[in-house]
């Protein structure tokens, strides 16, 4: 994505290090260094849109009817006027994996609020579908587990997959000389989730997870289904330091075990059976969707 103006780069494009060729970008398949949003859209300049990520194997993404839905409920509950159905989404994401022969990576589907006249309220919206390389975590965070940091926070409109995450953002510049993969955000003694990922913990053989103030990630509706029998509930800050097991879940984390918060040891720091036994079920959970694709085709 690029924007004219008067400087001394001459026009150059940015390289946009991880993102392919192809992208779908004024209501048609572009390349990716055509793209361009104005500069007054109220995504740009009040933080107004939305956005989902999709991973792709084998050429196929995961969980993709899912995805779509949320993307849709998220542009509705914005009033966003997405005219895009599932059908239409689902189409322009195998036309892109095709044209960038994307056998793994990532879909990244955002739409803008648009330019309105009081440059203030959402109008037209644009749509961009993007595909991007995709690195997972690295063997050692599943083996060993990761850190996360508390943060006393609530992310507004959290059901909705907004692309604001200004404060998560700010916070990650000592992330990496801490080595802290994420925050884990709670509000009056009370957990909600990670920046960019959900919460689960064990305790007694019981796996819970917070109910309310979080997005509700595919992922972690497939980990529930797996689980079986789930506690959706409130969680205090002072109980999932004292659980047996934490683990976080996401799109591009699986189940990632989490060892320590705020420098506190969840039990002996080490991932416990309940998270590798979750993590061996979601694998072969993948294992299947990809075969589905297999058989279909």
């Amino acid at each position: 994505m690029s924007m004219q103006h008067d400087c001394k780069c001459k026009d150059k494009l940015i390289n946009f290090n991880n993102m392919k060729t192809f992208c779908y970008a004024k209501n048609q398949i572009i390349s990716s260094e055509q793209a361009a949003i104005h500069p007054l859209d109220v995504g740009l300049i009040r933080g107004y849109a939305i956005f989902d990520f999709i991973r792709i194997e084998d050429f196929q993404p995961l969980y993709l009817a899912g995805y779509l839905a949320r993307f849709i409920s998220s542009a509705e509950k914005l009033n966003l006027p997405l005219n895009y159905d599932q059908d239409e989404l689902q189409n322009i994401i195998y036309a892109l994996i095709a044209k960038n022969e994307l056998q793994q990576g990532g879909i990244r589907m955002i739409f803008s609020g648009g330019v309105s006249d009081n440059h203030f309220s959402p109008a037209g919206g644009s749509l961009f579908i993007f595909c991007e390389e995709l690195t997972m975590p690295s063997p050692e965070k599943y083996e060993l587990g990761v850190r996360l940091l508390s943060e006393e926070y609530i992310r507004p409109l959290a059901s909705i997959k907004t692309t604001n995450y200004t404060l998560p953002v700010w916070l990650s510049r000592k992330w990496k000389e801490m080595e802290v993969e994420d925050v884990l955000y709670h509000h009056g003694g009370i957990i909600s989730e990670s920046s960019r990922s959900n919460i689960f913990m064990v305790k007694d053989g019981i796996i819970s997870t917070p109910k309310l103030n979080i997005l509700y990630g595919i992922t972690r509706k497939n980990v529930i289904a797996l689980a079986g029998q789930v506690q959706e509930r409130e969680i205090s800050f002072t109980e999932i330091l004292n659980a047996d097991e934490v683990f976080m879940t996401s799109t591009t984390k699986r189940i990632l075990p989490v060892t320590q918060i705020d420098g506190t040891l969840i039990r002996n720091g080490r991932p416990g059976e309940a998270t590798q036994e979750l993590m061996e079920k979601f694998w072969q959970l993948e294992q299947r969707e990809r075969s589905s694709f297999k058989q279909e085709n």
